[in-house]
């Protein structure tokens, strides 16, 4: 019977570890899974980021552009009104530079 007994109890022993290293496999996937959908969550934030950023961009591009346009009306404007200004003489403004005729 002692044999009988040491053979029940290693075979419960070995039951049991095969438990533990059953559930020690589940929890390091459960940890692989959790870390999988955090990566997965940080790159949909960092793909929106880029987006957004992206737009900014876009956004900032075109009001440059918006920007030109009005400074070069702007100068038509001034060289139109330098032509018609009778107090404007012709050779002052084809002599001064322009920063110098505003003053």
């Amino acid at each position: 019977m002692d044999t009988t007994w040491i053979v029940v109890l290693v075979v419960i022993a070995l039951l049991v570890v095969a438990g533990i290293v059953i559930a020690a496999r589940k929890r390091s996937e459960a940890q692989l899974e959790e870390r999988r959908g955090e990566a997965r969550e940080h790159r949909e934030e960092a793909e929106a980021s880029a987006r957004r950023a992206e737009q900014a961009r876009l956004q900032a591009e075109e009001q440059a552009v918006r920007a030109r346009k009005q400074q070069e009306a702007a100068e038509d404007l001034r060289r139109r009104a330098d032509e018609v200004d009778p107090d404007v003489e012709a050779e002052e403004t084809a002599d001064e530079p322009e920063e110098a005729r505003r003053r």
